[in-house]
């Protein structure tokens, strides 16, 4: 089929490979974990919407990443639960839907920029969900421009990301060495510790995409670092950055009490 006359706008999506015995536990954990996405993300929106101790800078910061989270989760969730129920034969998608994907998928990325349209004559796209590299794929002309723009904007953005990252944490670390405080130590050591972790799995499933899509035999390994970026990710965010904040979890409690009297 890849090879084959292209007909119309129609592409087929190369879905997860779930065998028949874990379908149902992988359609139940990806729900949930939209579910857990969509109440703890929007949640967070609300609750720094509603309280005015928490519109500050910091909380607003907050709010624009779990609204980018639900963006991003959004985008690709349902259409993995979709892919599961439904065949092979029936996995296709749309041209200008795959498009407007892909271009939603580097929005949540941080690259929002358009889809080049190139002439076209195969129609399957090799990955769960639409993205830049996989229309790409679908032209038979050179695409060594595009290769080249896309590189070379994933190493300026990758770059400057990971040397502003460094930087802050470097300076934190001179902080926290030349500070006697070990409580407010303990503190930075705890958030930081987290943080460090979820941008280190951003990072890793990010470069993995981008270079893995140039290595079309771990297609597997692929999608299964699509899915720790845009599924897990989202998750994890509402978690670290909004939950564990102490003044967030504060301004729930007080809101449940404050529910629970009336």
């Amino acid at each position: 089929m890849e090879n084959g006359t292209f007909v119309g706008d129609i592409l087929i999506l190369e879905g997860l490979n779930v065998t028949s015995q874990s379908f149902t536990l992988a359609f139940i954990l990806l729900l949930l974990i939209y579910i857990f996405i969509l109440v703890s993300n929007i949640g967070l929106v609300v609750l720094i919407f509603r309280s005015k101790s928490l519109q500050q800078p910091m909380y607003l910061l907050v709010c624009n990443m779990s609204i980018n989270d639900v963006l991003g989760a959004t985008v690709i969730i349902p259409h993995f639960l979709r892919d599961l129920l439904i065949s092979d034969s029936e996995r296709y998608i749309h041209y200008i839907d795959c498009a407007v994907q892909a271009f939603c998928v580097h929005l949540h990325m941080g690259a929002s920029h358009t889809v080049i349209r190139l002439s076209r004559c195969r129609s399957v796209i090799f990955n769960p969900f639409c993205d830049n590299a996989s229309l790409f794929k679908l032209s038979c002309e050179s695409i060594l421009i595009n290769n080249i723009y896309g590189l070379g904007y994933t190493v300026v953005l990758l770059g400057s990301s990971l040397g502003s990252v460094t930087i802050t944490y470097l300076r934190i670390a001179m902080v926290c060495l030349s500070s006697k405080n070990k409580a407010l130590n303990s503190k930075a050591l705890q958030t930081c510790s987290t943080h460090l972790v979820v941008y280190v799995i951003l990072m890793v499933s990010g470069l993995l995409i981008v270079i893995l899509h140039r290595f079309p035999l771990l297609a597997d390994l692929r999608k299964a670092a699509s899915v720790v970026g845009h599924v897990v990710l989202p998750a994890l965010n509402a978690v670290i950055y909004g939950l564990q904040n102490k003044e967030v979890r504060q301004m729930i409690k007080t809101l449940f009490h404050n529910n629970k009297v009336t």
